[in-house]
């Protein structure tokens, strides 16, 4: 992740980069926000969800700052060692700490959470930050958090994947994802046990072979006993699963695909969408032998997560702001737009699985109305049933849903029933009030600060017991604010029928404001018209977690996907129940128009490009797109294209890795119209392969699939694959890679030498200086190969294995982690903060005039600092100037290349 300020790439953030350093300008005294709204506490006073002495403690906590969170990320096998160090490193040298004449108490895990992976500090963060005996902790949270191994995440946001209860092989839809620190939870859960399956398949292979996994093959009891706990063996113990993650804002979106990077998953697929009206994802027909057509297949998930946009009372703590904003009406004008995704949410949805709606909101309207709302609109509670989760996650402390509250109207009126105010209801509905058939809505789980110190939070688990057919909104549900044109008219209409005044303003208005009439209206689904329905002049909201921002969507004609009203039916015999519903369902046919290519913008190299004018491919459009993105076009990515089996790059790949032909060959793809391997190559799963294949060219707006798994660059002898293995992709696919192409470590003095040495000399006798690797990697071919950490025994040996990526070149070794990485396992694995060493930098000064194809290039950015001889274009193919920004995680990883000389 990257350092919070400017860095090289922005220059100096208090002078511009440019000309002389300026003064940094004073800070001016810091005064305490007033933390007190009356309607705000009026409200939630009133709805009676305390007792006195309660209540004072809510309050007083809702004004106390949040503490320090955090969570370890990435499999249980790659965080449980990291968390092991703050236990035994960490935590003893905080205990004895005293600030302020009392001793400071050090994190804590969180009772709730698995594997004790979720702790919290109460220490307030600036005392964490700027006293010095917090300094080595302080350096260790900042080190793993840019390495990817922590998180810092509020405690209520880890709730909600929690309660969805993923098995292996679920397809996941996150509605409204970003940042993405739920989205990163739920891939964790769709790969779970996938480590061990993968070593049992890889285990098994070799004992047939003849071979042992390791040269003692041993075989860890934990790891079997993990094996034994796995369900998905169908792709040799790869995940099958899949996390769809959408946001409807493009910019989040990045943000999105960056906070989940590190978890180098191609079981991901990110998509840029609104969430009200998301459109149904087509799945590939299947062959039939009587040559008889097939009726399109759509994707069913098994599991949603809606944690909507909501006006976030419930992060008051964290978010001052929300105590002076704080409007009744925030919530109200939320309200239709969180039905409309819950909706959408339980029809895509298979029969049988769990919707998650959820939101950082402590106010009924956007909580348990809603609720009640979406299940009226999807046949009841015998369609659609509230979960009783309060036997999960012992230790929670929660309190039940709310079966009554009243409303607080924008003026601050509270009523208390549907019946006080539907003469003039303004911009209430019915649906924001209780309802009049009463629902189990005490299932629903509300989190209040003063509980367990944390944030509010609600989160209500669904579950969809048979198909449905969505009602339509009712005239009552719908917030349509009357222009005053309308009013008007309404006021002339009520007076006698027979005033000749009134026929004639009224006449003079439809001149001015003539009906609108939708000659479409008898062919449009229920749906289709709820979705078309959304008032375009509803009063603005700000919703705390997401900006609903359309302008992505600008760029579309005024005539939106066709939304079609849903009727779900059993899927056809020998159907896979979790990939399809029948018939398709709002959205499967998207209808989208776009401007003629006369009126795009001039083409320009080298940057943003516009969507085509048509559906054709790019390469049938004859137009080349690389023109500037104009205000309020949705950017255009580039096409995934995967690349055929026998691929002659492939070719070269395969050989020179030796890859076992068990490694699934047809899933690598490319980003760029043309289909080719020009800079990298990336892996996804097969289901997102098959997504990707089958809805190309449809409108669907995927901005990300998949790991880079191979880059290309420059080599310095002949016979050497130019493609090295990526570091995201690693983990994917180190375990299929022949032994021609791997080293073998297991001293941790050898592996220091590595990491602080960023060139060590191979040729001449630098080899002798390589411990137990030397022989090795002198013998070994010139090109990328990896480095497996072997586990054992003492102290200078390792409690737990992993791989890194290696590259042995013309006269030296690289280590190809990026320099802050390689400071955070130096930190992690031998407790200590030192400068890296760089020889070359020395052998460059006494060797002059070297040949070009012997001028290696060390690139110090995201991608690793490049061997010697190795260049990397500096733009990734199917890359854009956003995501450039984000994938760039500290100063070292975008400064300028640095020339090295052995």
């Amino acid at each position: 992740m990257g350092r919070r300020g400017g860095g090289k790439r922005g220059g100096d953030r208090w002078h511009g980069g440019k000309g002389p350093r300026t003064q940094r300008p004073q800070r001016s005294d810091y005064e305490e926000p007033i933390k007190s709204n009356d309607r705000f506490e009026d409200y939630y006073n009133q709805l009676g969800l305390f007792d006195h002495v309660e209540k004072e403690k809510f309050w007083a906590a809702l004004r106390r700052e949040l503490p320090n969170s955090f969570r370890f990320t990435g499999s249980k096998g790659h965080a449980v060692p990291v968390q092991k160090i703050l236990k035994d490193r960490y935590i003893p040298e905080i205990e004895s700490i005293e600030y302020n004449g009392s001793t400071v108490e050090a994190p804590t895990p969180i009772a709730w959470f698995p594997h004790q992976l979720a702790w919290q500090m109460t220490t307030p963060k600036h005392v964490v930050r700027k006293f010095a005996p917090f300094k080595s902790f302080q350096q260790f949270l900042v080190s793993e958090t840019c390495a990817g191994n922590i998180s810092r995440q509020e405690i209520v946001s880890m709730i909600p994947p929690l309660l969805m209860n993923i098995k292996p092989g679920m397809v996941v839809l996150d509605l409204c994802a970003a940042p993405g620190s739920k989205t990163a939870q739920l891939i964790e859960m769709v790969h779970g046990g996938e480590e061990a399956r993968i070593r049992k398949v890889i285990r098994d292979i070799k004992q047939n072979d003849g071979r042992g996994v390791s040269p003692n093959g041993e075989v860890v009891n934990e790891e079997i006993e993990e094996e034994k706990e796995s369900d998905d063996w169908s792709d040799q113990g790869r995940s099958t699963g899949l996390v769809i993650a959408n946001d409807v804002d493009y910019k989040r979106a990045h943000m999105l695909i960056h906070q989940t990077k590190r978890l180098n998953s191609p079981n991901l697929l990110v998509t840029n969408h609104d969430a009200t009206m998301y459109p149904s994802i087509k799945l590939p027909s299947e062959n039939r032998s009587d040559q008889k057509s097939v009726q399109n297949k759509y994707l069913k998930f098994d599991r949603v997560l809606a944690d909507v946009p909501c006006s976030g009372d419930g992060t008051a703590r964290k978010n001052a702001n929300v105590w002076k904003d704080w409007l009744p009406g925030n919530a109200i004008g939320l309200f239709p737009t969180q039905v409309r995704i819950l909706v959408r949410a339980l029809q895509m949805t298979k029969a049988g699985g769990r919707v998650i709606y959820s939101t950082c909101s402590m106010n009924p309207v956007e909580d348990e109305a809603v609720v009640a709302a979406a299940i009226e609109r999807c046949g009841g509670p015998a369609k659609v049933h509230i979960v009783n989760c309060k036997d999960q996650l012992p230790g929670l402390m929660r309190k039940p849903g709310l079966n009554t509250w009243n409303v607080m109207e924008k003026l601050g009126r509270i009523h208390e029933s549907w019946t006080q105010v539907q003469d003039d209801p303004g911009k209430l509905v019915e649906g924001m009030f209780p309802p009049k058939d009463p629902l189990p809505l005490d299932r629903c789980m509300r989190v209040y600060p003063h509980l367990q110190d944390t944030g509010g939070f609600f989160i209500a688990v669904l579950e969809k017991k048979v198909e449905i057919r969505a009602k339509p909104e009712s005239e009552s549900q719908r917030i349509e604010p009357k222009t005053s044109i309308i009013s008007a008219v309404d006021k002339i209409s009520a007076r006698p029928a027979n005033d000749s005044l009134s026929a004639t303003k009224v006449d003079a208005l439809d001149g001015i404001a003539p009906p609108q009439i939708n000659e479409n209206a008898e062919s449009l689904t229920t749906a289709a018209r709820q979705n078309q329905e959304i008032a375009p002049n509803e009063e603005p909201v700000s919703p705390r977690k997401h900006k609903l921002d359309d302008q992505a969507d600008s760029y579309m004609s005024t005539k939106r996907m066709k939304v079609r009203d849903e009727v779900d039916e059993a899927a056809p015999r020998g159907g896979e129940d979790r990939e399809i519903h029948w018939p398709p369902p709002p959205g499967a046919q998207l209808d989208i128009s776009r401007p003629e290519a006369a009126n795009l913008p001039e083409p320009e190299s080298n940057d943003k490009t516009v969507i085509p004018a048509s559906n054709q491919p790019l390469e049938q459009t004859g137009i080349d797109y690389k023109g500037k993105r104009n205000a309020g076009q949705q950017p255009f990515e580039e096409p995934f294209k995967y690349l055929a089996t026998d691929h002659p790059e492939l070719q070269t790949i395969y050989d020179f890795y030796k890859l076992s032909p068990q490694f699934p060959r047809d899933r690598f793809m490319v980003r760029n119209a043309t289909g080719n391997p020009v800079k990298s190559i990336y892996y996804t799963s097969a289901l997102a392969r098959d997504i990707l294949t089958a809805n190309e060219a449809t409108g669907l707006k995927f901005v990300h699939c998949g790991v880079k798994m191979f880059v290309k660059q420059d080599v310095q002898k002949e016979n050497t694959c130019r493609w090295r293995i990526q570091t995201d992709g690693l983990p994917v696919i180190e375990a299929w890679v022949g032994e021609e192409r791997v080293v073998r470590l297991r001293k941790k003095s050898t592996l220091r030498g590595l990491l602080v040495e960023m060139f060590p000399k191979v040729t001449g006798d630098g080899w002798k200086e390589l411990g137990e690797i030397g022989e090795r990697v002198r013998d070994i071919d010139l090109g990328c190969c990896i480095l497996k950490i072997e586990k054992g025994i003492g102290d200078d040996a390792f409690s737990e294995r992993f791989v890194l990526p290696l590259w042995r070149s013309l006269h030296s070794l690289n280590l190809m982690l990026p320099k802050e990485d390689r400071k955070a396992m130096l930190l992690r694995l031998y407790n200590e903060i030192v400068p890296l060493q760089d020889s070359s930098k020395t052998r460059r000064e006494s060797r002059k005039g070297i040949p070009d194809g012997d001028v290696p290039n060390a690139s110090s950015d995201v991608e690793g600092q490049m061997p010697d001889g190795a260049r990397m274009d500096n733009a990734p193919d199917g890359g854009n100037d956003l995501q450039a920004i984000l994938d760039a995680t500290s100063d070292e990883e975008v400064e300028a290349d640095v020339k090295q000389v052995d």
